[in-house]
C-alpha cells in the first residue's frame, strides 16, 4: 500500500484505551485508535502533494472494501481491524466516514459557516463515538445523540487549541462568517494577533463548545462502570482544555493549552464527583 505519511509521534488531549477501560476492550479500541491515527496522519503529516495523499487514503478506503468483502486485507494494521470488526460486529460506514474527513482535510481549506464545520465533525469526529458504542453495546438513538454531541465538542476544542498549527498547513476551521463577525481576518492568524476583537472571538467559540460539551456529558453517567468513567474523564479533559483557553484569553499563538500531569488528579477527582 502507498503511504504518504512517515511515523510520528502525538500529543493526545484525551485518554486512548487507557487503563480505565475493561482490559478485554483496550485491544479493540486500540487498533480502532490507530487506523484513524494512521489516515489522520496521510492527510497531515509529511510533504506529500495533495494527489499522492488522496491516493493513499483511497487504498485505505479499498481496504475497507476488502474487509467488507469479505477477502484478506494488505496490511497488518488493516488486518488488525478486520478482526476487530468481525469480533464486535462493528459497522463499516463510520470507518468510510473517518477517511472521507481526511479526504476533505486534503482538499478544502476553509468553512463558511458553522453549518460546514458542524459537517465536517460528522465525519471527522462522531464516528469514533459511534464505533465505540457499537463496541460497547450502547447503541440506544439517545445515547448515539449524546456521543455526536460530545465528540464534536472535542473536535471544536482542537480546532480552537490548534489555530496557529492548522494555519500552518494552510487552513482555517473557525467559520469565515464569524471571523467577519468579529472583524478577524487571516492577515491577523498569520501574525499571532491577540488583541481585544480575537479575544471577543475566541471567548464565543469557547463558550458554544463548552456548552455542547455540557450537553453531551450525561453520557458518561449513563454508561455503567469504568466506561462511564473512561468517558466522564474525556469530558473533564476538555472541559479542562477550555478552562485553559479562557484562562490565557485564547491566545493561542503564544500559550497553546495542552493537558500534562499536573492536571491528572483534577480529572480524576471531577471524573468521579461530577
Amino acid at each position: 500500500m502507498a503511504s504518504a505519511a512517515t511515523s510520528v509521534e502525538h500529543y493526545e488531549n484525551f485518554p486512548v484505551a487507557s487503563l480505565v477501560l475493561p482490559a478485554r476492550l483496550r485491544p479493540p479500541v486500540a487498533t480502532i485508535y490507530r487506523f484513524a491515527r494512521e489516515a489522520d496522519d496521510i492527510a497531515d503529516e509529511g510533504d506529500a502533494p495533495p494527489e499522492e495523499r488522496l491516493a493513499a487514503l483511497e487504498d485505505r478506503l479499498a481496504e475497507l472494501s476488502r474487509i467488507e468483502a469479505g477477502t484478506p486485507p494488505q496490511s497488518a494494521l488493516y488486518e488488525a481491524l478486520a478482526a476487530t470488526i468481525r469480533t464486535h460486529d462493528l459497522p463499516l460506514a463510520p470507518f468510510r466516514d473517518l477517511i472521507d474527513a481526511f479526504r476533505q482535510d486534503v482538499t478544502k481549506t476553509r468553512y463558511a459557516d458553522f453549518g460546514e464545520v458542524m459537517h465536517y465533525c460528522r465525519r471527522s469526529a462522531n464516528p469514533v463515538g459511534r464505533i465505540l458504542l457499537h463496541l460497547f453495546g450502547r447503541t440506544e438513538s439517545r445515547n448515539l445523540a449524546l456521543s455526536d454531541g460530545i465528540c464534536s465538542a472535542l473536535q471544536l476544542t482542537n480546532f480552537l487549541q490548534d489555530v496557529a498549527g492548522d494555519y500552518a498547513r494552510g487552513r482555517i476551521y473557525l467559520p469565515l462568517d464569524e471571523l467577519a463577525r468579529f472583524r478577524v481576518d487571516e492577515n491577523m492568524i498569520a501574525n499571532g494577533d491577540a488583541g481585544p476583537r480575537w479575544q471577543a472571538l475566541m471567548r464565543f467559540q469557547i463558550e458554544r463548545t463548552r456548552r455542547m460539551l455540557q450537553a453531551g456529558a450525561p453520557l458518561g453517567r449513563v454508561l455503567d462502570g469504568r466506561i462511564g468513567l473512561e468517558l466522564r474523564l474525556i469530558v473533564m479533559g476538555g472541559a479542562r482544555i477550555l478552562e485553559k483557553l479562557s484562562a490565557v484569553d485564547g491566545d493561542v499563538f503564544r500559550h497553546r493549552p495542552v493537558l500534562r500531569p499536573i492536571d491528572a488528579p483534577l480529572l480524576l477527582w471531577r471524573a468521579l464527583t461530577r
